[in-house]
């Protein structure tokens, strides 16, 4: 198995072009994280994606990584985050084609959090939950937050301008368990200058496999 393939998905709006990381045994999990907006330059290779893919990859769980329509390579055009939700559904399924009966992980960053979350939760085979730079600012209603019951992680900046600290304190205290929280202390949304600190809270989490545990 190589370990790393690039391929097109058959997405709802055309293709959508994917990295795949391969561990190097046979996968225990599958996981499928999304990027930032489309809009702001969000791309499927922003450090913190593949930081978080590493880790990931390095416990055993295959890891694809996929632009959004009209990101790269993909075709289509930004949907304002309804087909968006559609695209990831397709990585989903894309995932669980390649292999079958896995537990999925399904994540993202900033923008790709969001997308992630509302399908996630509402996805039975997501089993967990990685949610990186969540733009609490700019969603107002975040009730879709609560009906999740996977294991989920949220990794914030404490200067996170589009989400600080204590937006995501409180959204987090109001969601049911399991849950962690890592504030980054200074840090900002990019996690620009604390991508190891980043990089060891998605670790710390990792090692415990969430995924099989659901």
């Amino acid at each position: 198995m190589p370990q790393n393939e690039t391929f097109d998905i058959a997405g709802p709006a055309g293709r959508l072009e994917a990295l795949l990381m391969n561990p190097d045994g046979p996968p225990t999990a599958a996981a499928v994280l999304c990027h930032a907006h489309p809009l702001h330059g969000g791309v499927m290779h922003f450090k913190v994606l593949f930081r978080a893919a590493k880790v990931l990859q390095a416990h055993g769980v295959a890891v694809l990584r996929f632009n959004f329509r009209g990101v790269g390579r993909s075709e289509g055009v930004h949907d304002r985050g309804r087909g968006e939700q559609a695209d990831t559904a397709a990585a989903v399924d894309e995932m669980a084609r390649r292999f079958p009966g896995l537990p999925i992980v399904l994540g993202g960053f900033s923008f790709g959090s969001v997308m992630a979350v509302r399908v996630g939760c509402r996805e039975p085979r997501a089993r967990a939950l990685l949610v990186m730079g969540f733009p609490a600012a700019s969603v107002e209603d975040t009730t879709f937050l609560a009906p999740c019951r996977q294991p989920r992680l949220f990794v914030q900046g404490d200067g996170d301008t589009f989400g600080n600290a204590e937006r995501i304190r409180g959204i987090v205290a109001s969601l049911p368990e399991p849950k962690t929280l890592a504030v980054i202390p200074d840090s900002d949304h990019f996690f620009n200058g604390r991508l190891d600190e980043l990089q060891a809270a998605v670790e710390a989490w990792a090692k415990t496999r969430p995924w099989a545990n659901a």
